[in-house]
């Protein structure tokens, strides 16, 4: 099946937990407005970013065997846009909004990345925070209207989001087309090699879980003293 048709798919048959059904159906355009409610909007903490920017960028190369071929130059600036326009949205909601939105959640995962989220500013500080949680799945969804709500200022946000976010979005990409470029049909492999590349991204989180763990253990430990 050729890429046109595949970028035509109809949208009801659209899986967007999957990667490859998306970039199938929505192209470049589908990684730009993906990465924008992943980044920008709580409703999608869910959404599939490491995987959708790795597994565009395999499809950029001549040796995908998937009939879906993106073009890396488009698809390097749909991602940038969308991650970064994204995350100031998320900003000024938080803003404006202070923490009503989150609050009116029941998602427990959800909170549970604005907890880690709050923790990586008061552990790290703004700078170091803002980019770390690029790499961290749901945290950086929620790490954005917290911001905006704990009052961390503009000028600085908008800094190191625009540096963890061309860093995130460039470095996934350019990886996948890396890895499609050097070992033939790696598509073919496209199931385990997402299935890697979303538990490395869960890797920050896990650690953060586990030092925040030994942390309250130590403090009980020294209050029982």
């Amino acid at each position: 099946m050729s890429a046109p048709l595949l970028a035509t798919a109809s949208p009801l048959a659209v899986n967007v937990l999957d990667a490859q059904s998306l970039l199938g159906a929505f192209g470049v355009l589908g990684v730009g407005v993906v990465l924008f409610a992943e980044t920008g909007l709580l409703v999608g903490f869910f959404l599939p970013g490491d995987s959708l920017l790795f597994t565009a960028g395999l499809l950029c190369t001549s040796s995908s065997a998937t009939g879906v071929h993106l073009s890396l130059a488009p698809l390097l600036i749909m991602a940038v846009a969308g991650t970064l326009t994204g995350s100031q949205c998320g900003y000024l909601i938080g803003r404006k909004a202070g923490g009503t939105l989150l609050a009116r959640s029941r998602s427990a995962r959800l909170h549970e990345g604005a907890q880690r989220a709050e923790e990586l500013l008061g552990r790290y500080g703004f700078a170091k925070a803002i980019v770390l949680a690029r790499f961290v799945p749901v945290v950086r969804t929620v790490l954005n209207p917290m911001a905006g709500a704990l009052g961390v200022p503009a000028r600085s946000f908008t800094l190191w989001q625009v540096a963890g976010g061309v860093l995130w979005t460039v470095g996934l990409t350019l990886g996948g087309y890396a890895l499609g470029s050097s070992i033939p049909n790696v598509d073919h492999y496209l199931l385990p090699v997402v299935a890697l590349i979303v538990a490395l991204s869960l890797l920050p989180l896990l650690t953060e879980v586990l030092r925040s763990r030994r942390a309250a253990a130590g403090r009980r430990s020294g209050a029982g003293e």
